[in-house]
């Protein structure tokens, strides 16, 4: 198997785990920075909004986030152009049933009855795109980061807040998934 073939290929997560949380140790001896992308919107809006009060602060001291942040949209062109998988995306059975029970077909990497341009325009669409976006968004805000900056960087630092905040982020999507995505789907 060639490199470009084992690229091709979903890691297992023995594999992509300990690579991810290696960025960790990696970020702090490299040069004592943090994980995290969240904030790279703060230090865009500081680049391009100087004059609001909020963004008066030093963003260029961070811009190798903003270079790190560069790099994974890179790599997500990359691999969207050149290393897609060849076989046909494999979704459990079971959800793909409970799916079809809300008439959400599969096909792709994601559902287009739900992740399209024609299904943001309805209202089952307006609420899991623009309400979840925006639910995410301040979500990160109020946490003071995002579940990569808390939950790889913040708990493998030993972070008191990063450990509320991850158990926050686990308590919410457990909630969100089993009890308001069913109702909403059922729009």
């Amino acid at each position: 198997m060639n490199i470009i073939e084992m690229l091709r290929q979903p890691w297992p997560w023995y594999v992509a785990g300990p690579l991810i949380g290696l960025t960790v140790p990696a970020l702090l001896l490299l040069g004592n920075k943090s994980f995290g992308i969240s904030s790279s919107l703060r230090h865009m809006c500081a680049a391009c909004s100087p004059n609001i009060p909020f963004f008066k602060y030093d963003w260029k001291s961070e811009a190798w986030n903003l270079f790190f942040v560069g790099g994974i949209l890179l790599g997500g062109i990359v691999s969207a152009l050149w290393l897609v998988a060849p076989d046909l995306i494999r979704v459990n059975p079971s959800l793909a049933g409970e799916l079809s029970s809300y008439g959400i077909g599969i096909g792709g990497l994601v559902p287009e009855d739900l992740f399209s341009w024609q299904s943001l325009f309805s209202l089952r669409g307006l609420i899991v795109m623009i309400g979840g976006g925006f639910l995410v968004g301040f979500g990160a805000r109020y946490a003071g980061g995002c579940t990569s900056g808390h939950a790889i960087m913040g708990l493998s630092t030993l972070q008191w807040p990063s450990l509320v905040a991850t158990c926050c982020f686990m308590a919410g999507g457990l909630l969100m998934s089993h009890f308001l995505l069913p109702a909403i789907l059922s729009i």
